[in-house]
């Protein structure tokens, strides 16, 4: 697989059921997923098979010409353990922003699973995440 957006996520985006600028959005480090287009939530992935090892809230998100971008990302001290072989984005919150819903109500939204550096075999250090400064940021719709 290469990185992709769940079809939900994008259906999410033209409903009006996901806000890029507006709501909570999270990237997960995971392992042991196995993609599936059209998962929805991300209870649909950890049913799936994924574990989410590490989670951070993306910051100054962007979003020019249908392409989503944000600042860096760094998952903090993540503890040792099996590789580490995507990352997951997901709005964690409601549309209006707010605190965390349940895990059957956060709505996916794209994995990476191609990256410089994927998969990394965390070792008790901080993981930082780079998103991409050229055109292609981290997705276009």
């Amino acid at each position: 697989m290469s990185n992709a957006l769940f079809g939900p996520g994008r259906e999410g985006f033209l409903l009006g059921e996901i806000d890029w600028d507006t709501a909570t959005i999270k990237i997960s480090a995971i392992r042991g997923y196995t993609f599936s287009s059209s998962h929805k939530f991300v209870s649909d992935a950890t049913t799936a098979g994924a574990t989410l090892v590490a989670t951070a809230t993306l910051g100054s998100k962007t979003g020019t010409n249908g392409t989503a971008d944000a600042a860096d990302s760094t998952f903090t001290a993540v503890a040792s353990g099996a590789a580490i072989t995507a990352l997951l984005i997901y709005q964690a919150s409601a549309v209006t922003g707010g605190a965390d819903v349940a895990s059957s109500a956060q709505r996916l939204i794209g994995i990476i699973d191609t990256a410089t550096g994927l998969p990394v075999t965390p070792n008790g250090g901080d993981i930082v995440v780079q998103y991409d400064n050229g055109s292609n940021k981290i997705f276009t719709l």
